[in-house]
């Protein structure tokens, strides 16, 4: 239990933490926003560049929002695998959160990409 109180007391740590809790409300305000507006029902959720002519899949509202919810998994998965793996080195912990944060910039570019494709 001593290290989870140094895991929370650590600057570092928690600048990290904030960054991808803030990337997380960002992915999903602009998800949500792009979708208020749009009443058609069909968006591009998919680009398969292997395909050719037919390379965009149009799928339903689920497919879009799964997007949020693949945040809410990367930004869980890589705090619970940085708090068990910071007693074992600190340094994997900041390099496990700097990869979320990677991870959610990449999910906010792709998911605006579909979005403004419709």
């Amino acid at each position: 239990m001593a290290t989870l109180k140094e895991y929370f007391q650590d600057k570092s740590i928690l600048i990290l933490l904030s960054f991808n809790f803030f990337l997380f409300f960002l992915t999903t305000v602009t998800i949500i926003l792009r979708l208020v507006g749009y009443t058609e029902g069909t968006y591009i959720s998919q680009y398969r560049s292997d395909i050719g002519i037919g390379a965009f899949k149009t799928g339903g509202l689920v497919d879009i929002l799964s997007f949020i919810i693949y945040a809410l998994l990367i930004l869980v998965i890589s705090i619970a695998l940085s708090i068990r793996t910071y007693s074992l080195r600190r340094q994997l912990s900041i390099v496990l959160l700097i990869m979320c944060g990677f991870l959610l910039i990449a999910t906010i570019i792709v998911s605006n990409g579909l979005l403004a494709l419709r």
